[in-house]
């Protein structure tokens, strides 16, 4: 471990220890291509294996930086978390206002207007022709934590997620909409079918 001899240990996931076995070998089988090669001079074999002294070294410090990355977008993911929670906290005065305006802009919709707009954002998001986009978002999120894509993990976030969802949904819609707006329902019912 002639390469790496002060730093820990790192542990590795799939993707990044399948990388960088893949190009391990590749190195192992330059130098054995090198061994067979016994008729160049003792220089050549010597700058040969200077070359793939070198890339060793270089492979190592992409491993790191990759590393490096993973860690940076985690420590970003949690501090972005921490400021919109600090804001969500303490920011009352500004999230009142921001809310009052939203109220005041879905108050004026039309009834059919808020029924589209529901049924369409459910059907984007919830809808069974949807897995397509939960597969890449549940991916892109393990993506950024630095996590190895595990197919059995992401398949079954994608058939139970949505379908949590959507019964929160309705219940919303029955318990919330049938007090606010009783009309809404029965477009949105009509609409649906």
């Amino acid at each position: 471990n002639w390469w790496n001899t002060r730093q820990s240990e790192i542990l590795l996931n799939d993707i990044q220890e399948k990388n960088v076995l893949e190009r391990f070998m590749e190195l192992e089988e330059l130098f054995l291509l090198d061994e067979m090669i016994k008729e160049y001079s003792e220089t050549h074999m010597q700058r040969l294996r200077i070359g793939m002294h070198k890339e060793t070294i270089q492979l190592v410090q992409r491993h790191n930086e990759s590393h490096f990355h993973i860690i940076l977008h985690f420590s970003t993911n949690l501090i972005c978390f921490a400021i919109l929670s600090g804001y969500f906290f303490l920011g009352n005065e500004e999230l009142f206002i921001l809310n009052s305006w939203i109220q005041e802009f879905l108050y004026n919709l039309s009834d059919t207007i808020k029924a589209f707009s529901i049924l369409l954002v459910t059907d984007l998001w919830i809808g069974f022709h949807s897995t397509h986009g939960w597969e890449l978002m549940i991916g892109s999120i393990y993506n950024d934590f630095g996590l190895a894509q595990n197919d059995q993990i992401i398949s079954g976030l994608v058939s139970t997620f949505p379908v949590i969802l959507d019964t929160i949904v309705k219940y919303w819609i029955f318990h919330f909409l049938n007090r606010v707006s009783p009309s809404l329902v029965v477009i949105y019912h009509s609409m649906n079918e």
